[in-house]
């Protein structure tokens, strides 16, 4: 596999370029913009104003550069949230590409650095607490082959297009991640294409169209009915 590309997005965050795959892991309209908009505003927010109490389980399909789970840890952080989150990934980054983001500087937050690290530093296929509101699972395997041990409130589903892996936004995989949501369990998607929203639909999910972040019209979320 050739070398990836580091390129800086509109919003001064880093994303990486896949040239295999003629793909960025993130907008290249803004890589932190895109994912506090689709994933935590409209997924972990969304889920906290709907009342939710107690712990929230999340699994995330596409660990990537980490982003995503390092907002959600800033987000329990800030709003002494417990989170539980577990993430899957089947070709994790090595460490010179991680040290190369420049997410914790933007972030702008207390302990932005510190939380950064750990997560990158925790062992695969161990639970580890980053923080006292955030315990991170990273799991390296193929989606296809993992099975579920436990049960989710949300899915942040981050990978890469339909156009690009078409494998990962089969209808088997959809299904299996609606079995691993509880009921009223929330499904969070950059994706908007039109064959995914009738999939979903068909599963049992009750889809919404959403604005999209800068550079897309909409995104899907589904709410397991």
């Amino acid at each position: 596999m050739s070398e990836k590309q580091f390129i800086i997005t509109d919003d001064g965050s880093h994303t990486l370029f896949v040239p295999e795959l003629n793909e960025t892991y993130h907008s290249t309209h803004g890589a932190i913009q895109e994912s506090r908009y689709v994933f935590i505003d409209q997924g972990l927010r969304f889920l906290l104003n709907k009342n939710k109490n107690g712990e929230i389980r999340v699994f995330e399909v596409g660990f990537g550069t980490g982003l995503n789970a390092f907002l959600s840890a800033l987000f329990a952080e800030k709003y002494t949230l417990s989170i539980r989150y577990e993430s899957i990934e089947a070709f994790p980054l090595n460490l010179a590409e991680i040290q190369q983001l420049n997410y914790a500087k933007l972030a702008g937050e207390k302990r932005s650095s510190e939380i950064f690290h750990k997560i990158h530093e925790a062992s695969w296929g161990r639970t580890k607490a980053i923080s006292r509101y955030f315990q991170l699972k990273k799991i390296q395997s193929l989606l296809q082959e993992y099975e579920y041990i436990d049960s989710f409130d949300v899915c942040f589903f981050d990978a890469f297009a339909p156009s690009k892996q078409p494998e990962m936004w089969e209808y088997t995989i959809l299904k299996k991640i609606y079995s691993s949501l509880v009921f009223n369990g929330i499904f969070v998607t950059y994706c908007a294409k039109g064959q995914v929203k009738r999939d979903l639909k068909d599963i049992g999910f009750e889809v919404e169209m959403l604005p999209g972040p800068p550079g897309k019209m909409e995104m899907i979320r589904g709410i397991k009915t």
